[in-house]
């Protein structure tokens, strides 16, 4: 009943007001214009001839989530072809680099009927595997029309999600039904999932445990070891609007007990790189280099900016201690995981409520430092820049944690296969 007031709906007001919607992202540059006949359902490359799996995530996270599975897939099933869909410009550069042969992306048409239905019919994939929570009517609603398997993968429900949709349950419960299967990311998304209406729900683990390790341009990582020397070193990763501020406050202080320290700084939204750059050196008076406009690492650098896109491995490789953002301000927190699999110390601040049962699990093993605030932030950095041995327990337990995780892809994978071979009978 929803979906079908939803479809009439958007048909409707397409052209009346949703057309001018995505004529503004484009001007704003949030449309890929070179590949726009995608996201109207018209792509321009053929459908590869055999089986097509097709996976989508909603970004970045989610894209890079499925490097695994997509490799698993790809070696189990020869014959096979993966077409990844996201719907930003800047995951579809990350995938550009990091899809392997029989691999492609595909941006994900926008969510009317028409768009939908040309999108499905052209690529006639063998199954859908959809991850985490991104619920869009038209699409949903077209792959169950033709009867394509979907699963859900990394299902998650946050404890806001979970009580709006309880106030809408007939809407969520109709969504629900176009899968096949959900499977959570957490026993928690698995309950909800169910009580929300969820068929065949349950927990297998959660697929960002399984990573594969980050790619390293091993040319740029010795120039940038170069640069650096025998200098300490630590790493803000994937932060965000204030924390480069609240970081920056005490980095006088930090410098002053550590001597030549470099703190290195990649902020999520790599746009941003020459706001951070000008704010740290106009407010805190510090020397900063920003990588983006190609400025080097001197001896006098006391910040460096790193706002590139696809470079986080080099950073995570000399960087020994890594600070993950998102997570001393109220937004959630951002995948630890990463680092912890380049043997690094992982510490986060106090909003990681994205990764609860993650951070729950790590820290139970030892793997992961969870500080209140700032200056606890800056405090952990100085003991462990401070004491090698600590240090070094600290990576070990990290890394031991983050490999000790990664057999959840089996269960996964195992699921999908009963899928793929009831295709074959």
């Amino acid at each position: 009943m929803f979906i079908g007031v939803y479809n009439n709906l958007v048909r409707v007001l397409y052209p009346i007001a949703i057309r001018r919607y995505i004529e503004k992202r484009k001007k704003m540059g949030k449309e890929d214009i070179k590949r726009f006949n995608e996201r109207i359902g018209r792509p321009k490359m053929p459908r590869p001839q055999g089986r097509l799996i097709w996976l989508h995530g909603a970004s970045v996270g989610e894209s890079i989530s499925m490097l695994p599975l997509i490799n698993r897939l790809l070696e189990i099933y020869p014959d096979v072809h993966v077409m990844v869909t996201t719907g930003t410009t800047t995951s579809a550069e990350v995938m550009a680099k990091r899809l392997p042969e029989r691999a492609f992306h595909q941006y994900l048409p926008i969510d009317n009927p028409m768009f939908t239905t040309r999108f499905v019919r052209h690529w006639q994939p063998s199954i859908a595997l959809w991850f985490e929570s991104e619920f869009w009517p038209a699409m949903l609603s077209t792959i169950k029309r033709k009867n394509i398997p979907l699963i859900l993968i990394n299902g998650r429900i946050s404890n806001k999600s979970f009580k709006r949709w309880q106030q809408f349950d007939f809407i969520i419960k109709e969504l629900l039904s176009c899968f096949t299967a959900c499977l959570g990311q957490s026993e928690e998304d698995a309950y909800r999932l169910r009580v929300l209406g969820a068929k065949d729900a349950m927990c297998l683990g959660n697929l960002k445990y399984a990573g594969l390790p980050i790619p390293v341009d091993i040319n740029k990582k010795n120039e940038i070891l170069a640069e650096i020397g025998d200098r300490p070193i630590w790493l803000a990763s994937s932060t965000h609007d204030d924390e480069e501020s609240k970081i920056g406050r005490f980095l006088k202080d930090l410098q002053n007990k550590h001597p030549n320290l470099l703190t290195i700084i990649v902020p999520r939204h790599p746009n941003r790189g020459p706001e951070i750059t000008q704010k740290l050196r106009d407010t805190y008076k510090l020397n900063v280099a920003l990588r983006s406009a190609s400025e080097q690492i001197t001896p006098q650098t006391e910040v460096y900016v790193a706002d590139t896109i696809g470079e986080m491995g080099i950073w995570y490789e000399i960087a020994p201690i890594v600070f993950v953002g998102g997570s001393l301000i109220p937004h959630g927190g951002q995948n630890f995981m990463e680092p912890s699999r380049c043997r690094d110390a992982v510490i986060v601040g106090p909003h990681m409520h994205n990764f609860t049962d993650a951070v729950n699990r790590a820290k139970h093993a030892d793997g992961l430092i969870q500080v209140n605030d700032v200056i606890e932030l800056i405090d952990t950095v100085d003991q462990l820049l401070a004491n090698k041995d600590l240090l070094e327990a600290k990576s070990s337990l990290a890394y031991n944690w983050a490999t000790s995780e990664a057999k959840v892809l089996d269960g996964i994978v195992e699921k999908i296969q009963g899928y793929m071979v009831n295709e074959d009978s």
